[in-house]
């Protein structure tokens, strides 16, 4: 039985980046919301309360129930956790005089209590709420302060109950991963035996038991998730596993053929279809964003539909389903089925009466891709930049044409190899460029030109949930501007997008 730490989520916005921490110390741990998450077994050696939005004092504060956890088991309050385990057992809660927002250092901590275990006396921590713990009940001690948070930390004497008012999780708490590790390794006592190796060694033999000699049926994108499933089936099941990649002439130069190439060189038995010419036609005249993705979606069920009903008794579609979007699908205001349909293949395994199968539903993406390491997949591949499913479609800010397609093909092209050949594409989280539906006036030899203008993009991020933009050097953007304005014709103006998200996203439409 695979041992955890349950998170149980208040609906803070750094839930997500408390499960990954623990993750990254090889426990494996799994987020639920307050008020719906599983019974609590042997395999549950410790909880954390996340952060909320919330204020305790709020009438429709979140109020979890805690019987069978606190004084039973391990627990961790952060933030929000720490002020309800306060409040609720006979504390006191108030706004504090100043919004407690951004670094503190601990000013006393007492090193001999386990959570604070090698941590250094003025620590530099994160703290971000409006209400302070103004009054601890009478069994609660303080284990670390701030100047202005006298209750920064607490213990329950005599239960393995922890508190801390600020944020562990975040990079600006400099020993942030050590306070975790000293909950999860040393308090809890969980081995760190989650790697790459054991989930690979689990997930293939629970796949040859699950799906048997059935045949499965996969829609590749040549993306990090669909591949790493890909190959996580075929260890399991071999040939009865069936990928269908379908070029649906919204990707990159010459990226049908690459990536066709690079699944083949996998042992993926890959049946690859030319459906360029649909996509277009059903695209022609739209320019509304929304219309674009559902005209793309469903084309895509309809020619993966036709395409996996030459396959003879399949029983199961495969998805390339990760961690986030699972937990993004059940809020914290009630438990939902309902996976985003951008991320998958919506209303497939309903119109061909497939079961569904998701090997990667418990992974963030950088175990994703750590896990496709550990099977041996191409480092390009896996390191290949996010690519919106959609594709060019919604980087093309207007009607879509086979003459827009190929113009943006080659002026991303020249952008993506550029980062390559000067050594930033590593440094850059997603690059691409957006065809603008503005025409310029430029002069080209003697005579004046009037053309279109394309926006470069690129982006630093961690998980795509917020972004900056990268300062990419200016000799680096002459240079790109240089080479698509002479070697693409109907460009004649390079612009650099500078925008952050938020308030911006990271795609344009």
């Amino acid at each position: 039985m695979q041992e955890k730490i349950l998170i149980l989520d208040f609906g803070s916005q750094y839930t997500q980046l408390i499960g990954r921490r623990v993750r990254e110390l090889n426990v494996y741990c799994e987020i639920y919301p307050y008020n719906h998450y599983p019974a609590i077994d042997e395999s549950v050696k410790g909880v954390i309360l996340s952060g909320s939005p919330f204020s305790v004092r709020d009438a429709d504060a979140p109020k979890p129930d805690l019987s069978l956890i606190k004084g039973k088991m391990p627990l961790l309050g952060v933030c929000y956790g720490a002020q309800y385990l306060a409040h609720y057992f006979g504390g006191e809660v108030m706004p504090s005089d100043s919004r407690e927002y951004g670094r503190a250092n601990l000013g006393f901590v007492d090193s001999s209590n386990p959570l604070f275990k090698e941590v250094s006396e003025h620590t530099q921590v994160w703290m971000s709420h409006g209400d302070t713990i103004e009054r601890l009940p009478e069994n609660y001690k303080i284990i670390a302060s701030t100047a202005d948070v006298k209750n920064a930390a607490f213990q329950i004497e005599g239960e393995q109950t922890f508190a801390i008012q600020f944020h562990p999780e975040v990079y600006h708490t400099t020993e942030g991963t050590q306070i975790l590790q000293n909950f999860v390794v040393d308090i809890c006592g969980c081995k760190q035996n989650w790697t790459p190796d054991s989930f690979i060694e689990t997930t293939v033999n629970e796949l040859k038991v699950k799906l048997g000699d059935d045949r499965v049926v996969l829609g590749l994108s040549g993306g990090v998730d669909s591949s790493v499933a890909g190959v996580l089936l075929h260890r399991a099941i071999g040939k009865n596993l069936t990928c269908i990649f379908v070029d649906n002439g919204l990707l990159r130069k010459d990226e049908f053929q690459q990536v066709l190439d690079s699944y083949q060189h996998m042992g993926l038995n890959v049946i690859g279809v030319d459906a360029r010419q649909k996509f277009w036609d059903d695209l022609a005249g739209i320019t509304d964003p929304e219309l674009k993705r559902k005209a793309i979606g469903r084309d895509f069920i309809e020619v993966f539909d036709v395409e996996a009903h030459k396959i003879k008794e399949v029983k199961w579609l495969a998805q390339g389903t990760i961690y986030p979007d699972v937990i993004e699908s059940v809020s914290v205001n009630g438990p939902s089925a309902t996976i985003k349909s951008h991320h998958n293949v919506g209303g497939l395994p309903d119109k061909m009466n497939l079961k569904v199968v998701e090997p990667l539903k418990l992974l963030f993406k950088d175990e994703v891709r750590r896990v496709g390491k550990a099977l041996g997949i191409n480092p390009d591949l896996l390191g290949r930049h996010p690519f919106p499913g959609p594709g060019l479609g919604i980087r093309i800010l207007s009607d879509v044409t086979p003459e827009k397609v190929h113009i943006l093909q080659e002026v991303d092209a020249i952008f993506i190899n550029g980062l390559k050949e000067w050594g930033l594409y590593d440094k850059v989280w997603q690059a691409g460029a957006m065809l603008l539906p503005v025409q310029s006036v430029g002069v080209m030899g003697d005579e004046r030109t009037y053309e279109n203008v394309v926006a470069l993009r690129a982006v630093a991020s961690t998980d795509g949930m917020t972004a900056d933009w990268v300062h990419l050097p200016y000799e680096f953007l002459a240079k790109m501007s240089n080479e698509i304005i002479n070697k693409v014709r109907g460009i004649n103006r390079v612009v650099y997008d500078i925008s952050s998200k938020p308030p911006a996203t990271i795609e344009w439409e």
